[in-house]
């Protein structure tokens, strides 16, 4: 099995340090570096450093930690924020900001592992009440808000799929399906096609389906 390699991004040292022993339990888990504000993480990404996770708490001594995820992007790798704050703002700001999953602290050993499996297959990390204040939380299933035909596209992106071959799927020309998807984001207020996916998953294990 491949190692998959970690960078943690957190100003507490005990945090720091329980979440690599608790990372490095798994042995396909190695973490590669750590940093505890924005400078060191700039450093650290001058110096070559290279990772397939960053794991990235916002509040740091020299800024908000999302200053950092497009640098992060660049250099290839999965965001996960892991946070205290549960707050719609800022779940919704990290979100803007491109992250591919949001944990808070609280979150055990095995969701974070879960985590880290769920970023790298592209397929976002966001638990079921994170989704939950992203359509609104008003009770009624969001995906019942699209058209049979945005939940046809929902389902094929939630599988991993281009818009290329759903358009070959479906007999629809690219464009068309990237309008649809346009649609179904807007509909349910999400910025990617990973929160997309992410909300088709959680729908269809709720429902029996995976």
């Amino acid at each position: 099995m491949n190692t998959i390699h970690v960078l943690l991004v957190d100003d507490h040292p005990l945090l720091r340090l329980g979440v690599r022993r608790s990372l490095e339990s798994e042995e396909s888990l190695c973490v590669v570096g750590e940093c505890a504000d924005l400078a060191s993480v700039r450093a650290w990404l001058g110096g070559g450093g290279k990772a397939e996770v960053a794991i990235l708490d916002r509040s740091l001594p020299d800024g908000d930690g999302l200053e950092v995820v497009p640098q992060l992007k660049v250099a290839g790798m999965k965001v996960i924020v892991l946070t205290v704050e549960d707050a719609d703002a800022e779940i919704r700001a990290a979100i803007e900001a491109g992250v591919d999953g949001y944990l808070l602290k609280s979150s055990d050993t095995e969701q974070i592992i879960h985590a880290i499996g769920m970023v790298l297959q592209d397929v976002g990390a966001f638990p079921p009440h994170v989704l939950q204040k992203l359509t609104h939380g008003s009770g009624e299933d969001p995906l019942g808000r699209l058209s049979v035909r945005e939940l046809e596209i929902a389902e094929y992106v939630a599988q991993g799929y281009s818009n290329k071959v759903i358009g070959a799927k479906l007999r629809l020309s690219d464009n068309t399906v990237r309008n649809h998807l346009a649609n179904v984001m807007q509909k349910l207020n999400f910025h990617n096609r990973v929160q997309v996916a992410t909300l088709v998953l959680q729908h269809l294990k709720k429902h029996k389906r995976v």
